[in-house]
């Protein structure tokens, strides 16, 4: 990177092709005459004629007025014709600089009025994004834009965006394409900027390329053709063949430059850069495009509801450690969005980059990416549903892992239990009430003095004894490690080791870094060195010899800094004050973080910071499973797309209250989008005192997270369920055993998100896209297509409020039908009661619970059908051991699929394995049923049924089938 000074406005310069580039100092207000001017009067002889003086002094009037008047022409002329010299300082801002007081709208001088006030407010594109700026009139036409004051009282509220006062012109200067060439994947071409931007280090010559790598992808790279940039060191695949009937166009504009991408079959403009000008600077790449609709998802993380609003909205990314809070960057980045458009379809667009940027929302509707460095390197997903754009994303960036199965049953952790004997006391407590557990945590305070890979050998003495104990009762032990390594301890293995090693991130001066985290002063691991993933795996299996944990919390690894930067600050330089920085928490790049000049074996954390938590996750993962033998268990706070293929995630240090209750189903549907669909928020919150009634709620709708975890802070009061009333521990407990009794389909979700990049909490829109009731909808989900969850979220009530898609659906636990023709239902929501509903035309597999999902995986399974109106249902079931890695890439596994036609119901075993002949289908139930049958045939023989006539259910029991084998069950 070339160093810049941070530039003011009165600073800027511009240029054109036929000036020279030598920088000319703005201060200079006052033109100074050319060469041939100067001697116009002195060359001049002498004259002592009163007639000779008043005909010179004429002269010099008429010249003077000529001059006058050609300059105030030249200041005013259009701004299509960037002026020769830089505008003048501004003036310092008064009271009034930001309106006239009275309403009305101000258009800059200078440029063309009548094209500035045609354009419509949601269609300014911000000229002048620095935040905190007051931008005045001057400001804005130093960067030859457009300047037109909003009435204060069409402002949004303190705190929030709003329309642009100061926005580009239509004949903003930009790119131009001169030259394209036919290639084997699509096209290239030559972009060439004739005037230089506001920010420093123009590249003023792009390279296009557009590969039409498959009838639903797209990718298009612009990059520098005389000088590598940063790209993101995710592996993405490698397209040798151009789609030979893609379902998009891509149209280029030549002058100015533009993209516009369509949808084939509908004509419809997913992709439109033509709106905005083109930046690509050394350090700040921005373009714009056109959206279809307003109906926007992705671009985590986030604190927000599922639907992003488009109301002015910037959404920065910079991975940052703090508590999530609405308009602020959280723990991960990821540049994806999905878009609805007319009838239903969808398409998805994904940005692959990893510096610091801000992603902005406009009411056009219209979307603006600006970002701080490397490249421009984006795909176009063609869908056309939602759920086939997700698809098609992670074929890109890579599929989630399949998890260990007992990963999805209830884990327990807080901080502040003090001791293993406090910890492993709660964990007997559980057992002693009949309430599952497959996993338990603990914070930091195991450590002695928070030191990694150390506990402590007072308070957790026998930590040990406890986790072979959890082994014994078939029970798993999850550990916490910060990446902050403590560097002052007179011997400490781990980071005299990773001196010698040299694992550790430098300071631009090449010495380690030192910040400061819990452990006092400590050394951070460059994750993206193979040699640090060798160190990090060394330390883990000397801890793995003392305790033999089961799997890794990674917390604290955005990375986390009670520092701005490092004991030593960091350098006054571009990286640390680049000429525009994204609307980061801190202001500053290094707030609460590493330096951004820190030195890292790919790149400058500059480039890498956002990655830290992806690498940190995946040498996680390749080391567990070289110690285990097995799947890893990971959960990350830090995450960027490809995460999903090493860990999950938990949406980090939410409260206990209602609103965080709400709000965390829009997280772990929007990670599902991203790739990430192992994800739950803390149970019950992780800071404030936990409240009954709210922990009851929480424990209902976190008993269908994906991933769920009860997690509280120091010094809050117990919040597992055996700290309450019986009422709510045996309310919790009901919610806990519905979940595990519902395992065979969760597990089976997940192999689906695993081999086919499917959602497991998945949007009601996936399913109904046609329905736009559904696109807002965050305050419901699905688990895969068919079971749909309605929890309560507000206090004191005992009713909840439904919306259902137009079809049949069944209660879950009596079969009662309801026949929906698109419309909000009032459900009757006791305190120990979550509603379920399932969607007609699915047969879904449950199983009789147990205390832990080993032992409950062992039981025999119910098979539920919901009949639609023609009497049809299908469903399937995948299975293996549950921890051995890659059982589907090597064939060690079953696979069933049921299906309901015509009063049969038939199961087919499409490949089978061992672990099915230890199962067998006890019972089935059929709802929609609506004659009662004369009789039931198992495998053409008769067998005993009962049938409910009001709810129209008929079960079948003690059937005794094994689930290796086909069978079929038929009434009449």
């Amino acid at each position: 990177m070339v160093s810049y000074k941070r530039l003011n406005p009165e600073d800027v310069q511009f240029s054109n092709a036929v000036l020279s580039e030598e920088h000319v100092p703005v201060r200079e207000e006052v033109r100074e005459p050319e060469e041939c001017e100067r001697p116009l009067l002195s060359r001049r002889p002498s004259c002592s004629a009163t007639t000779g003086l008043v005909v010179l002094g004429s002269l010099l009037l008429l010249l003077c007025g000529v001059w006058l008047l050609a300059t105030i022409f030249w200041v005013h002329r259009p701004s299509n014709q960037p002026p020769h010299r830089p505008p003048p300082p501004a003036p310092a801002p008064t009271p009034d600089s930001r309106g006239n007081g009275t309403g009305a709208e101000r258009v800059g001088a200078g440029r063309d009025p009548q094209a500035c006030a045609a354009t419509p407010e949601a269609w300014r594109f911000d000229c002048y994004p620095e935040r905190g700026a007051v931008v005045t009139r001057e400001m804005c036409e130093a960067r030859n834009c457009c300047f037109i004051s909003v009435p204060s009282s069409q402002q949004p509220p303190s705190g929030s965006n709003g329309v642009p006062w100061c926005f580009y012109p239509p004949e903003f200067p930009s790119y131009s394409l001169v030259s394209v060439n036919d290639t084997a994947l699509g096209q290239t071409g030559r972009l060439v900027r004739e005037v230089k931007t506001y920010y420093p280090g123009d590249i003023l010559t792009l390279e296009l390329e557009t590969r039409h790598e498959t009838e639903m992808r797209l990718r298009v790279r612009i990059t520098d053709p005389s000088e590598s940039r940063f790209e993101v060191p995710v592996t993405v695949p490698n397209a040798t063949k151009k789609a030979e009937s893609p379902a998009y166009t891509v149209e280029l504009s030549k002058e100015p430059f533009g993209l516009i991408v369509k949808r084939t079959s509908t004509g419809a403009v997913l992709l439109n850069t033509t709106v905005a000008p083109l930046f690509y600077a050394d350090q700040f790449l921005q373009f714009s495009t056109s959206l279809r609709s307003k109906f926007i998802y992705g671009l985590g993380e986030h604190r927000s509801s599922f639907l992003h609003s488009v109301q002015w909205n910037t959404l920065t990314m910079w991975a940052r450690d703090v508590p999530p809070v609405e308009l602020t960057n959280l723990y991960g980045a990821h540049p994806f969005y999905l878009a609805m458009e007319e009838g239903g379809n969808a398409h998805g667009f994904f940005l692959l980059n990893s510096n610091a940027m801000d992603v902005v929302l406009q009411p056009a509707p219209a979307l603006t990416w600006r970002t701080i460095g490397g490249i421009l390197d984006f795909y176009v997903f063609l869908g056309p549903d939602p759920a086939s754009v997700i698809g098609q994303y992670l074929e890109v960036i890579g599929y989630p892992a399949m998890p260990v199965y007992w990963a999805l049953g209830y884990h327990l952790c807080r901080w502040g239990y003090g001791s293993s004997n406090a910890t492993w006391d709660v964990v007997k407590n559980m057992r002693n009430q009949g309430i599952p557990q497959d996993a338990q945590w603990n914070d930091i305070d195991y450590m002695e003095q928070f030191m990694d890979f150390t506990f402590d050998p007072t308070s957790f003495s026998t930590l040990p004894d406890l986790v072979k104990d959890l082994h014994t009762h078939d029970q798993r032990y999850v550990m916490i490690l910060d990446p902050g390594i403590s560097s002052t301890q007179a011997e400490y293995w781990p980071y005299d080791e990773g001196l010698r090693r040299g694992v550790f991130i430098n300071d631009s001066d090449g010495n380690t870094l030192i910040g400061k985290v819990w452990p006092g002063l400590t050394a951070y691991p460059d994750f993206s060195d193979h040699v640090t993933h060798e160190w990090w795996y060394d330390n883990l299996k000397r801890f793995h010899e003392k305790v033999p944990f089961d799997g890794l919390w990674i917390d604290m690894n955005e990375p986390s800094n009670f520092l701005d930067g490092s004991t030593n600050g960091c350098p006054a330089n571009s990286l640390e004050n680049p000429p525009y920085t994204p609307g980061i928490l801190g202001g500053l790049l290094r707030a609460k973080t590493l330096c951004a000049s820190a030195k890292q074996k790919t790149s400058i954390h500059y480039n890498m910071h956002s990655l830290y938590g992806l690498m940190e996750a995946k040498a996680s993962a390749c080391a567990l499973k070289r110690i285990l033998g097995k799947r890893a268990f990971v959960i990350s706070r830090s995450t960027f797309p490809s995460h999903g293929a090493y860990s999950g995630h938990w949406l980090g240090d939410n409260r206990s209250q209602w609103k965080d209750l709400y709000v965390s189903i829009a997280g772990i549907l929007t990670f599902n989008l991203l790739g990430i669909p192992l994800v739950g928020a803390d149970i019950c919150g992780f800071s404030e005192e936990p409240q009954e009634e709210l922990c009851v709620r929480w424990t209902q709708l976190g008993a269908f997270y994906p991933f769920t975890r009860n997690h509280n802070a120091i010094d809050m009061k117990p919040q597992d369920p055996t700290a309450f009333s019986p009422l709510a521990q045996t309310a919790m407990k009901q919610a806990l055993l519905l979940r595990y009794s519902l395992f065979p389909l969760l597990y089976t979700l997940f192999h689906h998100a695993h081999t086919l990049g499917h959602t497991v909490a998945r949007p009601l829109m996936f399913e109904f896209p046609k329905d736009i009731r559904t696109y807002g909808i965050d305050r419901q989900f699905l688990w895969g297509k068919s079971l749909l969850v309605t929890p309560v979220l507000d206090p004191g009530v005992d009713y909840v409020v439904g919306y259902f898609p137009e079809g049949v659906w069944y209660d879950y636990y009596t079969g009662d039908p309801v026949h929906s023709k698109g419309e909000e239902l009032r459900l009757q929501a006791p305190l120990d009661k979550i509603n379920l509903h399932l969607r007609e035309g699915a047969v879904i597999p449950t199983q009789r619970p147990n205390l832990t999902l080993w032992v409950s995986s062992g039981q025999p399974l119910h098979l539920v059908s919901t009949l639609s109106e023609d009497g049809s249902a299908s469903g399937d079931l995948f299975w293996d051991d549950g921890e051995s890695i890659d059982t589907y890439e090597t064939d060690q596994y079953a696979y069933i699929v049921f299906s309901v036609i015509q009063n049969v119901m038939t199961s087919q075993v499409l490949h089978s394995h061992l672990e099915a002949t230890y199962l067998t289908v006890e019972s089935a139930s059929f709802y929609g049923v609506k004659e009662e049958p004369s009789g039931v045939l198992v495998n053409s023989q008769e067998a005993a049924f009962t049938y409910r006539a009001n709810q129209q259910v008929l079960t079948v029991a003690d059937l005794g089938l094994n689930l290796s084998q086909n069978f079929t069950i038929s009434w009449m």
